[in-house]
């Protein structure tokens, strides 16, 4: 058993945020090999209770659920900031070339090795992600996931046409494959599937079906796909499936519309398609640098919460234009204050912060397990600098409460105010 002494930001399962200027962790290893929580709050409190805890003592830092990116392409790690006109001829002039190289394990593994490096160094310590159409990046991402004891989540891609050659895969070969990744990756130590139709325009009828079959066949997998990113990709689901009330609706009659389906962007959504994901437990992932980069639209937090609809937030790397969750806490306020084509609200910092931790977790179906430091969660957290630059130093000193204080780290804050980041 463990202790460590800090400033405390932790979560209850309705995420109000808890926070303590002088408070204590005190973590311990299960049966399983993986730390959890024991308890957490203000430092006299638990340390009474725990008086044999060697206390590692954080003077000035902050300790703070580790962070969760609900939607990530880790083989788009290089393409970061590549110019384009927008979604698709960026997909087409950039993403599917670079994709096609994850054929080759060896240079799947190594973009893998930057992707966790990047992560961590930037706190995130979860991520739902996109591998490509090859089977090897798959096994690349979770070998090196295993490897450094994250949990973390991923898949094949699916996508039997409207693709390039290298990059588009065979139906029933698709099918065949992804089945057999969630045989031997799923549930393994702190891993996690995701049967992942890359988007309705790029898997025939016959593929969404076999994905919807699966998707039936091992509930607790996730399923994980993009939806409503932007008005010419909607025009053309239109048109590719004219049976279809909407985008959205094209998932629902393959059966992809559940809880632990996460769909990207969710951008140009009216309020049946709203109502139909938050009645089948799909949840939207917000990935407001992606869209601000790309140009795509305003993500309607109104819209989703009069309605209901589950969402947290995701940096969609590369499209997203960073790792940092403090940027993409940021962008999202900015989405959020945007009120020219749907109603503009301000969220608040320990909302923001929610939705990249607790909230995320929730979203995914992982509640209880990750993001709040509530006792009985593994122990992922990070270990924060609120000085970490002389402008934050200064601002975090005058902030009178706590969403002063994380509005400072939102605004100001980098990778450089994560100090360490421990895995469970």
């Amino acid at each position: 058993m463990q202790g460590y002494r800090a400033q405390l930001l932790r979560f209850d399962a309705d995420g109000t945020p808890r926070y303590e200027s002088d408070g204590l962790l005190v973590v311990d290893l299960g049966p399983d090999g993986v730390q959890r929580v024991v308890a957490a709050g203000p430092y006299r409190a638990v340390a009474a209770r725990h008086p044999q805890v060697s206390v590692t003592h954080w003077q000035g830092r902050i300790i703070a659920p580790g962070f969760i990116d609900m939607h990530v392409h880790y083989p788009q790690t290089d393409i970061i900031g590549a110019p384009a006109d927008g979604l698709l001829p960026w997909l087409e002039n950039y993403t599917f070339p670079a994709e096609t190289r994850f054929a080759d394990p060896a240079y799947a593994a190594e973009v893998a090795n930057v992707f966790f490096a990047e992560l961590l160094r930037n706190g995130v310590t979860t991520a739902l992600t996109f591998a490509t159409a090859h089977p090897a990046s798959v096994d690349a991402f979770f070998e090196g996931a295993q490897k450094r004891g994250l949990r973390m989540i991923s898949g094949k891609v699916m996508q039997d046409r409207n693709s390039p050659d290298g990059l588009r895969d065979e139906t029933e070969q698709s099918l065949l494959d992804s089945e057999r990744l969630i045989r031997h990756w799923h549930g393994k130590d702190r891993l996690g599937y995701a049967i992942t139709p890359r988007f309705a325009p790029t898997s025939s009828e016959a593929q969404l079906r076999g994905a919807g079959e699966l998707a039936a066949r091992y509930p607790d997998t996730w399923v994980h796909s993009h939806a409503a990113e932007n008005r010419d990709e909607v025009r053309w689901v239109r048109e590719l499936f004219p049976a279809a009330r909407s985008y959205v609706d094209v998932y629902q009659r393959f059966g992809l519309l559940r809880r632990r389906a996460v769909y990207a962007h969710c951008i140009h959504l009216d309020d049946a398609d709203r109502a139909l994901m938050r009645d089948t437990g799909a949840v939207a992932a917000v990935s407001p640098t992606s869209n601000l980069f790309l140009g795509s639209g305003f993500f309607d937090y109104e819209g989703a919460d009069r309605i209901g609809m589950g969402h947290g937030l995701a940096s969609d790397v590369g499209g997203g234009t960073s790792f940092s969750p403090f940027h993409t806490m940021l962008a999202a306020y900015y989405v959020g204050r945007e009120g020219q084509t749907k109603p503009g609200l301000s969220v608040a910092p320990s909302r923001l912060w929610w939705n990249h931790t607790g909230g995320a977790a929730r979203a995914l179906g992982l509640e209880g397990v990750i993001g709040t430091l509530q006792p009985g969660t593994e122990a992922d957290f990070i270990v924060l600098d609120p000085k970490a630059t002389p402008l934050l130093g200064r601002k975090s000193e005058r902030a009178q409460n706590l969403e002063e204080l994380l509005f400072a780290l939102i605004v100001l804050g980098d990778d450089r105010v994560v100090e360490q980041t421990v895995i469970a």
